[in-house]
């Protein structure tokens, strides 16, 4: 089963765009992403009607961070992409009649829904700022100043 990637490269484009001081187009946007800038735009929608991002038409338009990185957690840009899957596995059927199945179903329903709360509560504990601050963390370690230069998908910083 193919797992959603929705959350984890919407987060990735959100650091790259907190360390512009301008706005960044969706064609660069989906070079980052390695993806068609028309689904950047579909999933930076969400994002928009959230206020966390803003985006200009034009030249020198393109999409901006609008929100406060301290005040926002990965759990509110999880809702914002449309609460994809978190699990990606799952009862065989829904209303099995086979009682020895209704049985295997309620006790894995149990640990999924137990599972995907667990899940849930530490996207709300950790925010874009502490993710943000990380990814900085890992570029000193490594020597990198994303201010510097191109990064590795060839967006201008």
């Amino acid at each position: 089963m193919k797992r959603d990637s929705k959350l984890s490269g919407v987060l990735h484009i959100l650091l790259h765009m907190a360390e512009l001081d301008e706005p960044v187009t969706s064609d660069d946007l989906s070079k980052i992403m390695d993806t068609n800038p028309v689904v950047v735009r579909r999933l930076m929608a969400g994002l928009r009607e959230q206020d966390y991002v803003r985006s200009e038409k034009g030249h020198g338009g393109g999409w901006t961070v609008a929100c406060n990185l301290e005040e926002v957690t990965l759990r509110d840009i999880y809702e914002a992409v449309g609460s994809p899957s978190l699990l990606a596995i799952g009862n065989r059927t829904d209303s099995p009649g086979c009682l020895v199945e209704q049985s295997v179903n309620a006790a894995l329903g149990q640990t999924f829904d137990e599972a995907e709360q667990l899940l849930l509560q530490r996207l709300g504990e950790v925010t874009l700022a502490s993710l943000n601050s990380d990814c900085h963390e890992r570029l000193r370690a490594k020597g990198v100043s994303l201010k510097a230069k191109r990064n590795s998908h060839g967006v201008q910083r």
